[in-house]
């Protein structure tokens, strides 16, 4: 408990050291007046000059102490969008809320189908396809962290929205509902059955199919989000595509290992990149004609661009790394120099500060969560 307490206050302190801010693209400009906006969020946009009719939205989600310009910097979305003619959406999470800017993935009245900041996300979507003509059938969600495990959140609860989505270092669909909860599935301890992850999926929206592409993104010396958690994800959404949990093939791509899982027709559905060697993070490839993004704190130089790879399975856009067929996945999970980035090492659910984001009565703090939440107030993380 005291490590934790320790590494708690040292990502606080590293907040100051480090502004997000600094110099990344200006071209966010704010998106005002998107509906009734229950979870407090704001939201952030980008249209490339000469933005084709119809065209594709991409919906972002950062990660805890990150902003959307700042992920936008980081990751190279609204470059590739220049590039492949694709409109942005940021959801950006506000300190009133959580003071480390998670997204609050893990309480219940934000996680809900029409409801909190699932439903504030949802308006944004709304507003920007009407009123920039944008294609409703070629909208997708990405996420890093917290904005992984929202993106798993806005997945699961709005699937006939989205062609598909992507999830970084994040978490499934319901695996927490209370912060004791949530830093134990980051850990990989607890949670639901992979058959409880398949009905929370399904039971979520009144939807039936046809289902989101997923794309999920691990690094195996990510000590923040537990592996398992990958895994996780990928049992979550073999339910409802009828997947087997073998994949359909398995590759290696610029060094790292790719599942690819099929349906009955050859399409692609889902796939599994697992980054070697890689902390908690995004992945990037920042050098050469066809690099996008800059590395920084939770945004790492893989020498593999997530941001182009994802954009390539959704279909808008291309990459250009060449692939060879691999047996297997299996990766050394040897930590690298690329994992030591000062502020991998921890990201923080926080208890959010809103109170009308959640219908349930909170429970009364007991043994172990007890622990955990005092813990969390000595490092000035919680009240």
């Amino acid at each position: 408990m005291s490590d934790t307490i320790a590494r708690l206050a040292a990502i606080r302190a590293q907040q100051t050291a480090f502004s997000p801010d600094a110099g990344p693209n200006g071209d966010l400009k704010e998106l005002m007046d998107f509906g009734s906006n229950p979870g407090a969020l704001k939201a952030k946009f980008y249209l490339p000059d000469n933005l084709a009719e119809g065209a594709p939205l991409v919906v972002v989600l950062h990660g805890c102490t990150q902003t959307a310009t700042a992920y936008d910097h980081g990751s190279g979305w609204s470059d590739l969008a220049d590039r492949a003619g694709f409109a942005l959406l940021y959801a950006e999470q506000q300190r009133a809320n959580n003071p480390n800017l998670c997204f609050n993935w893990f309480v219940p009245g934000d996680t809900r189908r029409d409801a909190g900041e699932a439903l504030s996300i949802r308006q944004m979507i709304d507003t920007m396809v009407s009123a920039h003509g944008l294609d409703r059938k070629r909208i997708f969600v990405t996420g890093l962290s917290a904005g992984g495990a929202m993106a798993s959140v806005m997945l699961a609860a709005y699937p006939e929205v989205f062609a598909g989505g992507a999830i970084i270092a994040g978490l499934p669909y319901g695996s927490a509902n209370t912060v004791p909860e949530a830093f134990d599935r980051m850990r990989g301890h607890g949670g639901p059955s992979e058959r409880q992850l398949q009905q929370l999926l399904a039971s979520a929206s009144p939807h039936k199919g046809p289902w989101p592409r997923i794309s999920i993104w691990q690094g195996t010396a990510d000590q923040t989000v537990a592996a398992s958690n990958a895994d996780a994800i990928a049992g979550q959404w073999r339910g409802v595509h009828g997947l087997e949990k073998t994949p359909t093939r398995s590759q290696t791509i610029a060094g790292h290992s790719r599942d690819v899982w099929c349906d009955d027709s050859g399409n692609e559905v889902m796939e599994a990149y697992t980054i070697a060697y890689m902390g908690h993070g995004t992945p990037l490839m920042t050098k050469g004609a066809e690099g996008l993004g800059a590395a920084g704190p939770f945004m790492l130089d893989a020498g593999i661009s997530s941001t182009r790879h994802i954009a390539k399975f959704w279909g808008i856009a291309d990459a250009v790394e060449v692939s060879t067929e691999l047996p297997t996945r299996k990766q050394d999970s040897k930590v690298s120099e690329l994992s030591r980035t000062p502020t991998n090492d921890l990201y923080v659910p926080e208890t959010p500060r809103r109170g009308a984001s959640s219908s349930a009565p909170e429970e009364e703090a007991t043994g172990v969560r007890k622990v955990i939440e005092d813990a969390l107030r000595t490092a000035g993380l919680m009240r």
